[in-house]
């Protein structure tokens, strides 16, 4: 078997260790606060670059009262905002539009970074290639995928059910442990002889150790394409010397560039 981090991953998970958990309605921003951070940013004009900061630029709209109903098992969620963002009522649209997180990053980088959004298709191929592309960058780059959560594995799984799907290619995880859109970090892969598990830094501890947790290939390509909620993708935060490598290999495996509707308005049209 071999494993394989993208580069820059130490540097997330360690900040994502720190960060944890998102704030409610931030999942979005927690993840893509988590790139920046990879790539070695940590200010803005004199201000952290966390997760408060990236929702703010991307145009984050929060739900105004908590929702438990929304969070995974053993969440409580957390609403101590740093800054003050925008609310509405309606707890199901609040979140971040996966089209305000690409100019998020090239503000809050100063132009560093470009955060290439992808919209599909998505299947074991595309994540695969995609990721075989981020993993050959010497630069850090971060994978933040937009999934649906009920398509994934439960994030608890056994030693012997990981071992039984990269060896036997036995799908045969636990449940889903809970069923929204929701964004989360591609950090790493392990290539065994009959599959692939992917490693996911998650928002909440509660969900695999501490926030990290291993995904069948075919089952995070599900998630990501969301064929039974509006549409997902992949967001690939990479610096800007490698943009046009990135876009040039991902139009090679299929991929279409552009964003994706996501569900959620951003502050701007609410206004």
């Amino acid at each position: 078997m071999e494993i394989e981090l993208l580069p820059g991953a130490r540097e997330l998970l360690d900040s994502h260790a720190r960060e944890l958990p998102q704030r409610d309605d931030l999942c979005g921003a927690f993840c893509t606060a988590l790139a920046l951070r990879a790539a070695g940013l940590h200010a803005h004009d004199g201000e952290p670059l966390d997760q408060d900061a990236v929702a703010l630029a991307a145009g984050t709209v929060i739900s105004s009262s908590s929702d438990g109903h929304a969070l995974p098992r053993g969440e409580r969620g957390r609403r101590d905002y740093r800054l003050s963002l925008p609310t509405i009522e309606d707890s199901a649209a609040s979140g971040t539009p996966a089209s305000g997180l690409p100019r998020a990053v090239e503000e809050l980088s100063g132009g560093r970074l470009e955060a290439i959004p992808f919209s599909g298709p998505w299947n074991p191929t595309t994540l695969g290639g995609i990721f075989d592309l981020a993993s050959g960058l010497a630069r850090p780059v971060t994978l933040v995928a937009n999934v649906a959560t009920h398509h994934l594995w439960g994030a608890g799984a056994a030693l012997g059910e990981l071992l039984d799907y990269l060896l036997e290619g036995r799908d045969d995880g636990p449940p889903p442990d809970w069923d929204v859109g929701h964004f989360i970090c591609v950090v790493g892969r392990i290539n065994g002889p009959a599959g692939r598990l992917y490693c996911v830094a998650d928002t909440y501890p509660a969900l695999g150790r501490r926030g990290v947790h291993l995904q069948p290939e075919a089952r995070l390509a599900l998630a990501i394409a969301r064929p039974d909620k509006p549409a997902g993708g992949i967001l690939a935060v990479v610096d800007a010397a490698d943009a046009a490598r990135v876009r040039s290999a991902a139009a090679e495996l299929g991929l279409r560039e552009g964003s994706w509707d996501n569900g959620t308005p951003a502050a701007e049209a609410l206004a």
